[in-house]
């Protein structure tokens, strides 16, 4: 099972990132767990300067905006 978190301020486009991660593993049939870590100390913990922020696995995958689904699919792998 892949561990993934969505870090940032809880706006709609981490939301939205969230959700689309989950839906995408969903279709695929991967399990994933999805975390929302909306404080500050995980941005600095990751060294994260821009949100949405995407870590799997305990690594920065993606930061700065949504991810399309593509980029999704590859994580999952």
């Amino acid at each position: 099972m892949k561990d993934i978190k969505v870090l940032g301020s809880g706006c709609a486009k981490c939301n939205n990132t969230a959700d689309l991660i989950a839906e995408t593993a969903g279709e695929l049939g991967v399990e994933v767990q999805v975390h929302k870590e909306t404080g500050p100390e995980a941005l600095v913990h990751y060294s994260v300067m821009s949100t949405p922020a995407v870590v799997v696995d305990d690594q920065v995958v993606h930061t700065g905006s949504v991810p399309d689904r593509e980029q999704i699919e590859e994580w999952l792998q």
